[in-house]
Order: structure tokens, then C-alpha cells, then sequence
């Protein structure tokens, strides 16, 4: 072979060398390509709608919340005087029966308990006889009239009877309040009928909120035997410390929480502000009346709560909303495709912190207009690293 055939042979091995190799760099940064084209697809966490109802995820769109302009105000649940009863027998008697336990609801006029002793009997007895007797001295006193007109009896009898039949009149009257004030008509005791157990009524409607007494118990007339409280008119009075006094006015909102209802805020309106001061802490007192009322709410729940004193609000969200990664905070957003969710994360800014709340910021406005889950986020970021962006099932 001469020495031109050999250099066409090496001419040929080079540029197939060549070809092969720009062939196999070609394959490389496709598939690159096609990797990176995955991975950005694939971002997330994905979860079927039953693994979410599981795991108690909730999603929602991102609420508008006020972060500043606010004043903190600690108190208790309170009710009107007037909207609270301590119900007393009236008369010294013993417990016969109860009929209610703590925490019942009653009506105004509902029996409460039964009570019974010889001095209730015997008053009944004696507003019986007093009472025949005014009968009897009215038809006496109509006949002494019939008489002194016809000139037949003396003006001073009539007189005598006449100043008889108000002191009794006056007495049967008291005796009559009595035994309504007892619960028993004095109608029924004309007729004869003497109540050996007398019923304790409710004053008013609401829930017996304390029981007092114990079958058999004697009770004297100033005993407090129930405690019952109407909870209609339930509102939350707060303190404000001095130096933030100036800044609330009637009006103005009030959010607030109940430990019965860890999760849930309650609002508020400030519908009176105090005008003078407690000496320990210096404070003032505010009331308010409560707007969305839920659960049970008793008289002396502690409340823990925010005057809103300015109306700017923003986007903020609870903390189990927001997952940190390195120095970097993410909300992530829900997309929903049939029976699955897709969880992506999105970076935000947090700025104001209020409570349990944060205040955010997204670098792209569009965001806002989103979905994001409210909870159990670093749940979700702890799978997404896991399976680095892949499906989660």
C-alpha cells in the first residue's frame, strides 16, 4: 500500500471519529434536556385527594389580614347584670327534690326544685282562714250598710267594721304576695287545696350555671339555691393598659380567642369604653359585643385579644402555612387534576409578625390569586425532598 492510500485511510477514521463523538455529545445534552424538562414538570409533592383528607390538609386561598395597628387587650367573657339570677327559696324550707343539674338550659318559670316545711303549710292554713274571714266581714259589713240606711243600725258599728275590713283586707293582700312570690296560687288555696311541696322557679331563662343544695338540706331565705345565666347577651370585657388608651374608641373591632375554641377567632365590636382607671395593672376596661358567636361561651372564659385600631390589612397567612428551606420561605400552591393534587412550592417574603400569623410578600403578584395549603406544610417539604420533585404516593 503507497503512502497516499494510507493517509485517505486516516482521513476517513478521523472524520468518522468525529461524527460518532458529535453523535454521542448530541445524545448527551438531550438527554439532559429531556431530564431537566422532567424535573421541572415533576416539581412538588403529589397526593390523592384521600391521602389529603388523611393527613388533614387544608386548602384555601390566602385570607387579607390585619398586622399592625393594633393594641392587645387581655380579659373575660361577661354577661349583664341583669342577665344573671341567683334564685333563693324566700322562705326557710327544706329540699325536697331537684329537678335540674349544672349546665341544663331552663326556661323563665320552669321548676327548678321542690321544697317543704310546716311553717309553708302553715302559712297556706292562715291565708285560708284569713281569707273567709274577709269574705265573711264583707257580707257583715254589706248588711251593717243595708241597716244604717234604713235607719235600723249605728254609724259607729259600720264605722267599727268598716276600719276591720281594711286591716283585714290588707293582711290577706300581703299573704296573697307571699304565695306568689312561693310559686302557689292563692286561688287554689281558697278552694281548699294546700300544697304540702312547693316549687322553686327560674327568674329568668338561661343555663343553671351553679346547684347549690343537696336533697334534704335546709335552706334559709337569703340561700343562693341556683345560679342560672342567660348567655344571649354574652360580650367580651377586656383591659387596655394606659398608654394604649388613647389609640381605642367605641366602634372599632376586636378579634379574640377562647381556649374552648383553640383554632377559631371570634370577633368583636367596641360598644363602651371605661372611664376610670384599675390600679392594679393600671388599666381600662372595654366592652364589646361579641359578632360571631359559636360554641359554648361562659361567663369568665379568659379571652386573649387585638384591638384592630387601623383598617390596613395584607396577605398573611397562619405559620403551618410556610415551610423554610435554607434561608429561603415557601408557601406551596395546590392544583388539583382529577383525583390528585399537586403541591408546588412558591417563594415569599415574610415581613410582620402577629401571634401566630405572618405577614407575606410573593415575588410574583400573580401568586396571590392562588391556592396554597394552610397547614402541614413542612410535611410537604419534607416528602418533596425526599423524593427530589417526584411523584409521592
Amino acid at each position: 500500500m503507497n503512502f497516499n492510500n494510507i493517509y485517505s485511510l486516516l482521513i476517513i477514521v478521523f472524520l468518522n471519529a468525529c461524527n460518532s463523538g458529535t453523535m454521542d455529545n448530541s445524545k448527551t445534552i438531550e438527554s439532559n434536556s429531556n431530564s431537566h424538562t422532567d424535573h421541572d414538570k415533576n416539581e412538588g409533592v403529589y397526593l390523592t385527594s384521600d391521602q389529603v383528607k388523611t393527613l388533614g390538609i387544608e386548602i384555601d386561598s390566602i385570607p387579607k389580614r390585619i398586622m399592625n395597628g393594633i393594641v392587645e387587650a387581655n380579659g373575660v367573657l361577661e354577661v349583664p347584670p341583669q342577665n344573671e339570677a341567683n334564685i333563693t327559696a324566700i322562705i326557710g324550707a327544706n329540699i325536697n327534690n331537684i329537678k335540674v343539674i349544672e349546665g341544663d338550659k331552663v326556661g323563665k318559670g320552669q321548676i327548678l326544685a321542690y321544697v317543704s316545711h310546716p311553717e309553708l303549710i302553715q302559712l297556706q292554713i292562715d291565708y285560708q282562714q284569713k281569707w273567709n274571714e274577709l269574705k265573711f266581714m264583707n257580707q257583715e259589713y254589706d248588711r251593717q250598710q243595708i241597716l244604717y240606711e234604713n235607719e235600723v243600725g249605728s254609724g259607729k258599728d259600720l264605722q267599727r267594721i268598716k276600719a276591720n275590713l281594711a286591716g283585714l283586707n290588707g293582711n290577706v293582700k300581703g299573704m296573697e304576695s307571699q304565695l306568689n312570690l312561693l310559686g302557689i296560687a292563692p286561688k287554689r288555696v281558697q278552694e281548699g287545696e294546700i300544697l304540702q311541696y312547693i316549687p322553686i322557679k327560674s327568674t329568668i331563662s338561661g343555663y343553671i350555671k351553679k346547684v347549690h343544695i343537696k336533697t334534704g338540706q335546709y335552706v334559709s331565705p337569703q340561700f343562693t339555691m341556683f345560679e342560672v345565666v342567660n348567655i344571649e347577651h354574652i360580650h367580651a370585657d377586656l383591659m387596655v393598659f394606659e398608654k394604649d388608651i388613647y389609640k381605642v374608641k367605641k366602634g372599632q373591632k376586636v378579634r379574640f380567642k377562647v381556649q374552648t375554641l383553640p383554632d377559631d377567632e371570634l370577633y368583636a365590636e367596641v360598644y363602651a369604653v371605661g372611664k376610670s382607671f384599675e390600679e392594679k395593672p393600671k388599666a381600662v376596661h372595654i366592652h364589646a359585643e361579641i359578632e360571631n358567636k359559636k360554641g359554648l361561651l361562659i361567663p369568665g372564659m379568659y379571652v386573649r385579644g387585638q384591638v384592630l385600631t387601623e383598617g390596613i390589612t395584607g396577605y398573611a397567612v397562619k405559620e403551618a402555612a410556610i415551610a423554610k428551606s435554607g434561608e429561603k420561605d415557601y408557601l406551596f400552591a395546590a392544583n388539583k387534576t382529577g383525583d390528585e393534587w399537586h403541591f408546588v412550592p412558591v417563594e415569599v417574603l415574610l415581613t410582620e409578625s402577629n401571634d401566630n400569623w405572618k405577614a407575606v410578600q410573593f415575588l410574583n403578584p400573580a401568586d396571590r390569586n392562588k391556592k396554597y395549603i394552610m397547614n402541614q406544610a413542612y410535611y410537604i417539604m419534607a416528602e418533596m425532598n425526599k423524593g427530589e420533585g417526584g411523584h409521592q404516593h
